[in-house]
């Protein structure tokens, strides 16, 4: 089995890598670097020699997993794409976003390779993608190849429990099995329960890292919590000011939107309208729409229903009054330049009524980064855009993450045993704890960190 990491970095980037096995090959993710512009954020589809690939399988519609996937089609035009049926619901709107982002982008920042690929363009590859349930078994080979007596590898999704529609991935060969986790949670969320891999075995592991670099602190809970939030967001209104929660549209947005719909109805928040973006109302609405078929808690609540949302206008956060002790759970997550998050941020640093609560992961190169790095008083560069600001707002963090702690990936890797395991998304010092627990406790299982368009035959 030949496996290459076409992420253009180590770190937690775009997510991508080429399997070979059985003379079959398939691309597993197809996603954009976060922090690299134009074509440096995509993978690296040149260093896959001539061959085409017979398939490209997504594990979950993140722009990091999958926002390269028209580049990836266009790369390799015979291969079919698979995906969950959850994601084929999203794909397509979450990359038609990224079009408008990147037009966007092109015209203010002057990035003259974008848009990498065109609203047009999606629509042409469209067909390609195909929707499959989980566990079951998909024979993802090339049609040639079938034909010419090459039997064909079958492959497995397994609930992730990440985000809507997330999966694992099992490749079963002739004598071999590769298991990819992508991104995946083993504890229960508001909304979505945790990842079902019980029955996952396999020879050869891609596994996440991204949390391996945090602790879980002792006598932690996800209740208390919750519960710090909310004296958090009391003590914000009784100040007058507002708080802003930043949010990926997708998975985050819902899963505050829930949890802020759920403590209004047991009396411990104020009803009040929660002001969001227009992709965020999107996603939400697709939760609403296919809670019925999803793993999740509470599948009877409707967050369109359950709660008085209201769409941010384009340029409003540049000018609505910032009191009163409004709420906005509103993209970005890491606060990028040109989203309403960075722009509410912008005007509410300064303000020492203001605050910004932190519920997911924040690269420190971000904006949101390097607000939350910055100490109370401090001046510091937020954004080019924004220039030097000083911070004055409240600013915390809460650990209501969507990724599996370190502990839960550890206990994973023993019951799965296999014999090798590379290493990926994740920074350095996370791969590094991962590497040293491993070689710890289960000396036998080889620890491999592939290094970008490296090819690792285990």
């Amino acid at each position: 089995m030949n496996i290459t990491n076409l992420n253009p970095d180590t770190d937690i980037g775009a997510s991508s890598w080429l399997v070979e096995m059985d003379n079959h090959r398939i691309l597993l993710d197809a996603g954009m670097h976060p922090k690299r512009e134009g074509r440096e954020a995509a993978p690296q589809f040149s260093k896959t020699g001539t061959h085409d690939v017979d398939a490209i399988a997504i594990s979950h519609c993140h722009h990091d997993h999958v926002g390269a996937l028209p580049l990836a089609c266009r790369h390799f035009p015979k291969a079919h794409v698979l995906m969950t049926e959850l994601s084929y619901l999203l794909v397509e709107r979450v990359l038609h976003n990224s079009v408008n982002v990147m037009t966007r982008q092109r015209d203010e920042l002057g990035i003259k390779d974008y848009p990498l690929y065109t609203h047009d363009e999606l629509d042409e590859i469209a067909p390609l993608f195909q929707g499959f349930k989980y566990n079951r078994a998909i024979e993802w080979g090339a049609f040639h190849k079938a034909r010419a007596g090459v039997p064909s590898p079958t492959l497995e999704f397994f609930d992730a429990g990440h985000t809507l529609g997330s999966a694992g991935i099992l490749l079963r060969g002739k004598k071999e099995t590769m298991f990819f986790t992508g991104d995946v949670c083993f504890h229960d969320q508001t909304l979505l329960k945790s990842a079902r891999f019980e029955d996952v075995k396999a020879d050869v592991m891609i596994m996440e890292t991204t949390r391996g670099n945090r602790a879980v602190a002792e006598g932690f809970t996800r209740d208390k919590e919750i519960e710090r939030l909310v004296e958090a967001i009391h003590a914000a209104q009784k100040r007058k000011g507002c708080v802003l929660i930043p949010s990926f549209a997708l998975g985050r947005t819902q899963e505050i939107l829930a949890m802020l719909a759920l403590l209004m109805r047991e009396g411990k928040l104020k009803k009040q309208p929660i002001y969001i973006g227009g992709l965020g109302r999107v996603f939400t609405e697709i939760y609403d729409i296919e809670a019925h078929r999803v793993h999740r808690s509470h599948s009877a609540l409707q967050l369109n229903e359950a709660l008085q949302l209201v769409v941010l206008e384009k340029g409003q956060a540049d000018s609505m009054k910032l009191s009163g002790g409004k709420i906005f759970v509103i993209t970005a997550g890491m606060m990028s330049e040109n989203t309403a998050a960075h722009d509410l941020a912008k005007r509410m640093i300064g303000d020492e009524r203001q605050s910004i609560f932190f519920v997911g992961y924040a690269d420190p190169d971000s904006p949101a980064g390097r607000l939350k790095a910055a100490k109370l008083d401090e001046t510091f560069v937020f954004s080019p855009s924004a220039g030097r600001v000083t911070k004055k707002c409240d600013v915390q963090e809460f650990d209501l993450t969507a990724h599996a702690n370190r502990e839960d990936l550890m206990e994973f890797v023993g019951r799965v045993s296999p014999r090798a395991i590379l290493l990926g998304h994740g920074d350095e010092p996370a791969r590094n704890w991962f590497a040293a627990q491993i070689n710890e406790r289960w000396p036998k299982i080889k620890v491999i960190q592939p290094q970008p368009a490296k090819l690792v035959t285990v």
